[in-house]
């Protein structure tokens, strides 16, 4: 468990307000956010994300469906698509994608919390306080 791991399950359970989590990306370096973005894209695997995911996580996310992550993850195997948003580069889009992924883990995770932890689990991500600050 690292803080960067802490910080990102905060941000996808609504523990840590949405614009300082954009603050804290943007805080990092072009390589370090792109590593940022690969493991966002890992926790959502691991979260079990959906190609169905996509749509409720663009609206959470406030992207609208032309933003080029927004018509990644919705065409095609998300797990394939993950990746391409991870990889995109420009500086607008990388926090696009940020926006966006933060949103799939938090649908993936709250699905995977209601079906397989509803009666108490000793995932530490399910047991973190309210962020500071």
């Amino acid at each position: 468990m690292t803080e960067r791991d802490i910080i990102l399950n905060e941000l996808a359970q609504g523990l840590r307000p949405k614009s300082q989590g954009i603050e804290w990306f943007d805080t990092h370096s072009p390589d370090e956010q792109a590593e940022i973005l690969l493991f966002l894209c890992h926790h959502c695997v691991q979260a079990r994300a959906v190609t169905e995911d996509g749509p409720q996580s663009i609206r959470r996310a406030g992207l609208r469906p032309t933003h080029t992550p927004a018509v990644l993850i919705t065409r095609g195997p998300i797990d394939q698509q993950l990746g391409k948003i991870a990889g995109l580069t420009p500086v607008d889009e990388r926090r696009k994608a940020f926006r966006l992924l933060i949103e799939v883990l938090a649908v993936a995770d709250e699905r995977r919390r209601k079906r397989f932890c509803s009666g108490g689990c000793g995932h530490w991500w399910h047991n973190l306080p309210v962020a500071d600050g």
